[in-house]
């Protein structure tokens, strides 16, 4: 075998232990071609890459996605995580273990969050995304003669409430990028008209975005720079990024160019997760469309300067989201999150000054540029400013991806959605994804916001609404989501390895009995989310159990009595 320069795109050697480019696409290719990874492809790219094989097989090890044994015909995984579990994926599942369970040419596997939770429970056959209900007709199909990754003409339609009008051809947009490259706009304006938007990252943390590019451009001047689309949206309820990516690419990548153009980076990737297949053919298409028009490459816009684009794939893992994880899989290493600081703005990508934002962050830019930072602040709701995207799932008539302004009350958003199925009374709601605290029915008028959900001991998080209908059992949906958290831990600080393995252990415990979390159970609860929250090194053990103790405190009427975490989560960190 003989690797050529395509195979490790767009990856600049690397300094620590072992020089040379990411050996993560390799292995996504040698993947993606054969549907596992055999040892005589390893041996011939260490040979190739003179690469060490435990450096490899180290990569390999951490990262889900690669598989090391041969896949049978047929590849069924089907999502039971939160949103698909409260849709009924156990019975699914059992369902479908029933009819396949003995097949050989069938490899069926419960897996975490797909993406796909609009249409939960959510399933893909050999990696071709759709509603578990559709599994059975794929299965038939891809018996004779194998399901792909659907084509990237497969998009949705714009969602009715969207404000962003898109054009019609690549001439026709990129025009705040044209302008900045023309000198027509001066990359001081673009950093002080978002700041005076007031825009804030979306993926969660909400850091100002006009503040984090200013940072970057002024670090380290004359400096090999990054800039870096966090599409790795990977959280149990949160879809929103998808959607935007297949309806709005042209948002997402004029942000991105923009934000190169305008800190000094003459590179730039949209990281993102494996299972957006179709989402990752679409960008391709609009990057070829842009390298084609002249509006990326050595001269972009006929401006002189070099804008370079492409995708970089995820080889698997919620902890990918946080962005120092990122950056350790981009440079080849096992994704586990670095201390900060550095933080990446100073300290990213091969060391150099990196830009990280959100895939709705970047989207949001282009529409501001053109539309001003006063337009901006005029979307929100009372002290709220701009427009936001949300996605809503889990005990609703119509689960889909929203946008409605800043400010909009919880209520409001599920009343959008059609309401609860059959009329139902609602449970509880988590407001921002499976890190954000469970709120109940006493809080529905809400504003979804920074500010306003954090002063009610939850948060924005990554724009996931999850609506539990009257009758749920919020332990059960709640130990749910700390399974996720447990099996998603990189491992590598011993709070979040054990403490989240501990308190799943005893709440399933207690779940099985039927019994009920007596006292002690619960201070044993409030004592590891304390020990967790306040010793992992990053955002996912911080988090982990808080969604837990939330459901304590309604079980008990009240809030529980414990500090409140941050708002923040594996992928949701302060400078992101």
């Amino acid at each position: 075998m003989t690797l050529s320069p395509e195979r490790v795109p767009g990856v600049e050697a690397r300094a620590g232990k072992f020089p040379g480019p990411s050996l993560i696409p390799a292995l996504n290719a040698i993947q993606a071609r054969l549907g596992w990874l055999p040892r005589e492809e390893l041996e011939d790219l260490a040979r190739e890459v003179r690469r060490p094989r435990y450096e490899i097989e180290g990569l390999i090890s951490f990262y889900p996605h690669f598989r090391t044994t041969p896949p049978a015909k047929v590849q069924v995984s089907v999502c039971r995580d939160l949103s698909c579990w409260l849709r009924s994926s156990e019975d699914r599942i059992a369902e479908l273990t029933a009819s396949y369970g003995e097949d050989t040419d069938v490899e069926l596997v419960e897996v975490s969050c797909l993406g796909r939770c609009d249409v939960a429970p959510a399933a893909a056959v050999n990696e071709h995304p759709a509603p578990a209900s559709e599994v059975d007709t794929l299965v038939t199909s891809a018996r004779g003669h194998g399901v792909g990754v659907a084509s990237a003409s497969q998009r949705g339609e714009p969602w009715p409430n969207d404000p962003y009008a898109a054009g019609t051809a690549v001439a026709e947009r990129y025009r705040s990028l044209r302008a900045l490259l023309a000198g027509e706009l001066d990359a001081d304006a673009v950093v002080a008209t978002l700041k005076d938007s007031g825009l804030r990252g979306m993926g969660g943390a909400g850091f100002p975005t006009g503040q984090k590019w200013s940072l970057v451009a002024g670090a380290q001047p004359g400096t090999v720079k990054y800039a870096i689309c966090n599409a790795d949206e990977s959280e149990p309820g949160t879809f929103k990024d998808r959607q935007i990516l297949a309806d709005q690419p042209h948002l997402v990548l004029e942000g991105l160019l923009l934000g190169m153009a305008v800190v000094g980076a003459e590179e730039g990737w949209v990281f993102i997760r494996h299972e957006y297949g179709p989402e990752e053919h679409v960008l391709r298409e609009e990057i070829a469309a842009l390298r084609e028009a002249g509006v990326i490459g050595p001269d972009a816009c006929g401006s002189g300067r070099r804008l370079e684009l492409d995708v970089f794939v995820s080889p698997g893992g919620y902890i990918l989201g946080e962005e120092t994880a990122l950056l350790e899989c981009m440079e080849g290493h096992r994704g586990e999150p670095r201390n900060k600081p550095p933080f990446p703005g100073n300290y990213g990508l091969h060391g150099r000054p990196t830009l990280i934002n959100s895939v709705e962050t970047f989207a949001d830019v282009p529409v501001i540029l053109q539309r001003g930072a006063d337009w901006w602040h005029e979307q929100g709701l009372g002290d709220s400013v701009g427009w936001k995207f949300f996605a809503v799932s889990g005990h609703v008539q119509h689960p889909g991806v929203y946008c409605v302004p800043m400010g909009t009350t919880v209520r409001e958003l599920i009343d959008t959605a059609g309401g609860v199925l059959e009329g139902a009374a609602i449970e509880a709601v988590q407001p921002g994804g499976a890190s954000s605290n469970f709120i109940g029915p006493d809080k529905l008028d809400l504003r979804l916001d920074f500010a306003a959900l954090a002063e009610a001991g939850t948060m924005l998080g990554s724009g996931a609404v999850v609506v539990l209908a009257e009758g749920t059992d919020l332990l059960a949906a709640s130990t749910n989501v700390l399974r996720f958290f447990r099996n998603e831990s990189c491992g590598k600080c011993v709070p979040c390895r054990v403490g989240s393995t501990k308190a799943h252990t005893l709440l399933t415990g207690v779940l099985d009995s039927g019994a009920g979390l007596d006292e002690a159970g619960r201070a044993r609860i409030l004592q590891l989310e304390e020990a967790m929250r306040k010793t992992s090194i990053c955002g996912l053990g911080q988090v982990a159990l808080g969604p837990v103790v939330s459901v304590l405190g309604l079980a008990k009427g009240g809030a529980a009595a414990r500090e409140q975490p941050k708002p923040g989560g594996a992928k949701d960190q302060p400078d992101r």
